[in-house]
């Protein structure tokens, strides 16, 4: 499983296994969609994580039949990247963690 976090869209991308394309979407939860490919899930969005994660994720897993730990494991996981990155602002100046210079 792959996962990566979008700030922008605050949603977690979490990629279950690698296919082209999907040719279905479920809504198992108001929070979570599957993307499903012959009628397997290739991937999960789970919608304003900042809301919780547990409760759209064990939905998907009880549908689909996938680790619910695993899945939980794969969104924290985007969310901890994702605050560790610097970032920044139009101007160029870093807003991401301070770090020491030693001259």
């Amino acid at each position: 499983m792959r996962a990566d976090y979008d700030s922008a869209a605050n949603a977690i991308s979490i990629a279950i296994t690698d296919a082209p394309h999907a040719d279905a979407s479920d809504e198992v939860h108001v929070r979570a969609i599957v993307a499903v490919a012959q009628g397997r899930p290739v991937e999960v969005q789970l919608l304003y994580p900042d809301m919780g994660i547990s409760e759209p994720l064990a939905a998907v897993a009880d549908r689909y039949g996938i680790d619910r730990e695993a899945l939980q494991a794969a969104a924290q996981s985007a969310l901890a990247a994702s605050s560790a990155r610097p970032t920044s602002s139009p101007l160029g100046a870093s807003t991401g963690p301070a770090r020491s210079r030693r001259r």
